[in-house]
């Protein structure tokens, strides 16, 4: 994803306030509507997901590793979904070197009106290009790309065990991770929110999960996300704090990141947050990502269980409070 983090500070810093009054934790969180019964999210299972897919090498498109973990989510995807459909598409890179795509699309529910989308991408980014000593090494990509993954394999893992009234896809977006490198950003989700799985497709709202394994993660409130939907936002946060999990969904601002989210909700008209590991606002960096951001070191060394927990935990509850609801 593209950092678009300085462009915004001052016109974002007039708009939010990171102390928020009445944002506590617990008893003193406003609540909406209730959990009959949400499955357990199992960490365990999510970093072993994860480990599935760091075990063919960097998913970097057109290479084996990339065609083998495909093949896998496809598997893994069609053993709990009612429906999984793969989306080709192609694209030429600057140099003229052809590009081959998948996008992986997983239903649940099918017959369900209100639907929620999840997403991540899958994709390796070709070369850890911010390791001065060899920008040109691949990397791992355990924690960009394969943990949102993980995490969403594993509730729909949960999903296919245990009955929900609205309906859920799962997106998982190829080719987010290339741009600066002869290719476009997010070019998955652009080919997407133009050409659905399903025609006339819409979602109540979207969650897009990047980089949400790794220890001390840190969420602020991603700039698009307040933008497009700040509701959900507050929605998605307020859970994470029922559940006890406030070290990890703070209530900072963060910056504008060109991710999956921006094109779903701009080309799609589908209101969608992004939980994404960053630097709040306020922080003495000139980047908004952590050390091990596009560099040999995001690696499974690592990944949380913690980490992935907080954030299945968080959207798995909020999938069942939804399906509780009355929607008007």
């Amino acid at each position: 994803m593209k950092n678009n983090y300085i462009f915004f500070l001052l016109v974002y810093t007039l708009s939010y306030s990171c102390d928020q009054p009445g944002k506590s934790e617990g008893a003193n969180m406003v609540t909406e509507g209730s959990i009959d019964r949400a499955p357990v999210f199992n960490a365990d299972s999510a970093y072993s997901f994860i480990q599935d897919q760091v075990d063919f090498g960097p998913r970097i498109p057109n290479s084996t590793a990339h065609k083998h973990c495909a093949a896998y989510l496809n598997d893994k995807l069609s053993g709990y979904a009612d429906q999984v459909t793969i989306q080709e598409f192609d694209s030429k890179s600057q140099s003229g070197e052809f590009y081959r795509f998948k996008n992986i699309v997983a239903s649940f529910n099918l017959q369900a009106n209100r639907r929620i989308l999840l997403g991540a991408h899958w994709d390796t980014r070709m070369k850890a290009d911010k390791y001065a000593a060899d920008p040109n090494v691949q990397f791992d990509g355990a924690n960009d790309g394969a943990s949102g993954v993980g995490v969403l394999i594993e509730i729909a893992r949960l999903l296919s065990q245990d009955s929900i009234s609205i309906g859920v896809d799962i997106i998982l977006f190829d080719a987010e991770d290339q741009g600066g490198l002869g290719l476009e950003w997010c070019l998955g989700s652009k080919y997407w929110s133009n050409n659905k799985h399903q025609s006339g497709y819409s979602a109540y709202y979207g969650i897009l999960l990047d980089m949400v394994g790794a220890k001390n993660a840190t969420f602020p409130h991603e700039h698009y996300s307040k933008q497009f939907a700040p509701s959900i936002i507050d929605k998605v946060w307020e859970e994470g704090h029922r559940a006890g999990f406030g070290r990890y969904f703070v209530y900072g601002k963060g910056g504008a990141i060109e991710d999956d989210h921006y094109y779903v909700n701009v080309n799609a008209k589908i209101p969608m947050i992004n939980i994404i590991d960053m630097v709040p606002d306020g922080t003495d960096r000139n980047d908004a990502f952590k050390a091990y951001h596009h560099r040999p070191s995001d690696n499974m060394d690592i990944i949380s269980r913690e980490t992935l927990n907080a954030v299945g935990t968080t959207v798995v509850n909020l999938l069942y409070r939804e399906s509780s609801l009355v929607f008007q």
